[in-house]
């Protein structure tokens, strides 16, 4: 009785913290027990049992976002050398699609969430700002396979990037102002009307079945 009280005290807590459902965080656990090998923890190793994250050209970001302090809410700065099961499930809850539902609050809320996340991939540096050359770096990952692609021509592809983000989150700028990066606010603005749901969505993890937010 009182070790089924507890288990059912512990999977209330992570309802709660994450919005996921007890069905959804019985899923979960069976996808960590299987990338961690049955162990209580997960190590960026244990993801080289993903085969589709080999696949994507930003998977060491990807990879290192699941140890980021700033997602995983236990710090500003640095990375986790490991993550439990409770911090696996809040990352994965970025991952979680809008519902139908949702009021326009909620929606709000989730989006800058998700939004916040994918920030985070991007400014590795950690000043609150995602810089030319942080950005610079994540075009050149995301064209790496592109083998008709030089390196020069993604530096192209994100100094113009970088220009339109300028002009739209600073306006007309001065012949000596150097824009510093794009800071949180401005990544709201630039993705104001991007469809963040086919963004965000984490195939090699089973996420079909995960609940919306709500």
């Amino acid at each position: 009785m009182g070790l089924s009280h507890s288990r059912s005290e512990v999977s209330r807590e992570l309802m709660e913290k994450t919005g996921f459902s007890a069905e959804q965080i019985e899923h979960l656990h069976k996808r960590f027990i299987y990338l961690t090998g049955d162990k209580p923890v997960l190590s960026i190793r244990d993801f080289e049992k993903v085969p589709d994250l080999t696949q994507n050209p930003i998977r060491e970001k990807i990879k290192k976002a699941f140890f980021d302090r700033r997602n995983l809410r236990t710090g500003s700065e640095g990375y986790e050398s490991e993550i439990n099961f409770e911090q696996f499930l809040i990352i994965m809850s970025y991952f979680r699609p809008m519902g139908g539902h949702m009021d326009e609050e909620n929606i709000s809320s989730c989006r800058k969430d998700k939004l916040r996340f994918l920030f985070h991939m991007y400014d590795t540096d950690n000043d609150s700002k995602i810089t030319l050359d942080e950005y610079r770096s994540v075009v050149e990952e995301l064209l790496s396979g592109n083998l008709h692609i030089e390196k020069e021509t993604a530096r192209s592809i994100a100094d113009g990037a970088m220009m339109e983000a300028a002009s739209m989150c600073v306006g007309q700028m001065e012949p000596d102002q150097v824009y510093e990066g794009i800071t949180f606010e401005d990544f709201l603005k630039i993705w104001e009307k991007i469809d963040i749901e086919t963004k965000m969505h984490v195939r090699f993890l089973n996420m079909d079945t995960i609940p919306s937010c709500h």
